[in-house]
């Protein structure tokens, strides 16, 4: 039998008009499938509900894949690709499988000879880095830094370190709520000449992206970033 497609179908990453962000294909596949799996299917259903109605939401199945998702139930969830139906996975905020659980659904279809569809559509971190000035030749993420104080300094300075070696640029992300934490820690711990890129809600009506020295940065007050979604960025 053939097998359906996974569809990777990005989403807002914030209360922006999906028409703003996500170009016609995206929005018509989401429209004509049935088969979906998210992170979280309450806001997967509302992104869905904010689309033009093509079907009502109640012949729509939606499956939950998240970091309490055993490993032994992706098969059930790769399913209606297997018996040949295309399936959606949709993140909960930008694009699906990047610093998002659906990374393992992704695998699991590769080794089941399930044809991956990735549709273009807003990251962050990409967004971030492209707006920021710094190394866009040699960069990595590298998610959440710890979130005990030493901890986060130690890793600081080792993600510093690396940069100034590889001429690396480095991404990370924080929860909201400790935001101005992580944005104390980088301009405390890194040397002054270190570049510091911040960028908060990006293609929101609040979006600001800034790129100065760590200098600069110790003599300016904190950006207002407290429970804004934000990208930091550091160049050695």
């Amino acid at each position: 039998m053939k097998t359906g497609r996974l569809y990777l179908i990005p989403v807002p990453l914030g209360q922006t008009p999906v028409t703003n962000v996500l170009p016609e294909p995206v929005r018509a596949c989401a429209q004509r499938l049935v088969n979906f799996v998210a992170e979280n299917a309450r806001t997967a259903r509302a992104f869905l509900k904010s689309l033009p109605a093509d079907k009502p939401l109640q012949q729509i199945e939606i499956l939950e894949l998240n970091e309490h998702t055993a490993a032994s139930a992706l098969p059930r969830l790769l399913a209606p690709a297997l018996a040949g139906n295309d399936l959606g996975l949709i993140s909960e905020v930008g694009c699906p499988a990047v610093a998002d659980p659906g990374a393992a659904l992704v695998a699991l279809a590769h080794q089941r000879g399930v044809q991956v569809v990735p549709m273009i559509g807003p990251s962050s971190i990409l967004l971030a880095l492209m707006a920021s000035g710094l190394s866009g030749q040699n960069f990595a993420f590298h998610g959440y830094l710890p979130s005990g104080t030493q901890e986060r300094e130690k890793r600081l300075r080792e993600l510093e370190k690396e940069s100034r070696q590889q001429r690396r640029t480095q991404i990370f992300i924080e929860t909201p709520y400790r935001n101005l934490q992580v944005f104390g820690a980088l301009v405390n711990t890194c040397a002054p000449s270190t570049r510091i890129c911040v960028a908060t809600d990006l293609t929101l009506a609040g979006e600001q992206i800034t790129t100065r020295p760590v200098s600069e940065w110790r003599c300016q007050q904190y950006p207002e970033i407290s429970r804004r979604p934000t990208v930091f960025l550091l160049q050695a």
